[in-house]
């Protein structure tokens, strides 16, 4: 136990010292490795949290963010496997991701909405109005590119992630109107986003509105079905798939990132930095109108930071895959790979905060 200890608190403390050393780095404008060593600096804190339960939370968010770090850093390791590319992986890797979905879900949570269907709509709402319309708000006064702008619209007209349902668990929020809501704008994306995207980014890039509905349906719809028949026909032999899908999804989601980035490097180190405030305000206004709207609908403390996590938590991978299907994985896509790692980001941050205020009873 104390070995254990001291073996996490030298991870930690070889962490924040490849940290400050990429720091001084960068902000010094000196030569060194300080990508490299802020590389090898999540890795040891990923390590330090693997070690204990308590901070275990941000295990996700690190994982995450080491990957789009590696993407940036080793870019072929992510676009190419010797002759193969791995960009036309993205969509199955979806496709695994929202089949695990499925296989955690049951009957039983679609029959929740029946039972709430105030909390259920009005949070669809909020997320069908309020990250599509800023999005495209952000897209049209950003300046950048056409089609890199448009896939902030596509954040914004994307189904919210699972990612949602874990923060919104850590939060302290109503996790089965996370769940709720994250089924059933998922379930409703094939035919919503595309009509969004019609409607908000229809004269920045050409949508085949039928090609689309077809594409979202094959990567989110058929998967969720097959592993709801999955969940169902396996009943309790199933569970064990409830331990491992999980972690096998955060690893996916990860790896998805990291191709997206990968991809799209130059165009990324180009503008980078404009992208990646667009991207943060979309993703800040939506924790936070998605708070405010909550609480103008009269609904309680749990129920506002569920919205508030379900309307600024999107799929990014699903919206990247989505621009792959476009053949814009390099433009439309860089917006959701930056969003995926924002929102876990200050999604950790702010679940913390809430775990740490429960909510009045």
């Amino acid at each position: 136990m104390l070995a254990k200890k001291y073996l996490q608190g030298l991870l930690v403390f070889l962490a924040l010292l490849a940290f400050f050393y990429s720091l001084f780095v960068w902000f010094g404008n000196k030569n060194g490795y300080a990508g490299v060593v802020m590389l090898c600096g999540i890795v040891a804190l990923f390590l330090a949290l693997l070690l204990t339960a308590k901070f275990n939370t941000y295990l996700y968010t690190l994982l995450i963010l080491g990957f789009a770090l590696a993407a940036l850093l080793f870019p072929d390791l992510f676009t190419s496997l010797g002759p193969y590319e791995l960009t036309p992986l993205i969509t199955p890797l979806i496709q695994f991701v929202m089949f695990g979905m499925g296989c955690t879900l049951t009957i039983r949570d679609f029959l929740a909405i029946a039972k709430s269907p105030k909390g259920v709509f009005l949070g669809l709402g909020c997320q069908l109005t309020i990250m599509p319309i800023t999005g495209a708000i952000l897209a049209y006064l950003s300046n950048l590119p056409t089609e890199v702008a448009a896939g902030i619209i596509l954040v914004g007209c994307s189904p919210s992630g699972v990612a949602s349902n874990v923060l919104s668990y850590l939060a302290k929020a109503n996790l089965a109107l996370s769940v709720s809501i994250t089924s059933l704008s998922t379930v409703l994306a094939p035919f919503v986003t595309p009509l969004l995207m019609r409607y908000l980014a229809g004269s920045m890039v050409e949508i085949a509105l039928l090609d689309m509905m077809w594409n979202i349906a094959k990567m989110v719809l058929i998967p969720i079905v097959a592993g709801l028949i999955v969940n169902y026909v396996l009943e309790e032999r199933a569970k064990s798939l409830h331990r491992i899908l999980p972690l096998l999804s955060m690893i996916t989601v990860a790896l998805v990132i990291a191709i997206i980035t990968a991809s799209g490097k130059p165009q990324l180190v180009e503008m980078g930095w404009v992208l990646l405030a667009m991207v943060l305000l979309h993703n800040i206004l939506g924790l936070i109108l998605g708070y405010g709207a909550g609480k103008l609908l009269g609904m309680n403390e749990e129920d506002c930071r569920t919205i508030s996590i379900e309307v600024g938590s999107q799929n990014g991978g699903m919206a990247g895959a989505l621009a792959g299907t476009m053949g814009k994985i390099s433009t439309m896509g860089l917006a959701p790979a930056i969003f995926s790692v924002v929102m876990n980001i200050t999604g950790s941050l702010l679940a913390s905060f809430w775990q740490a205020r429960p909510p009045l009873k």
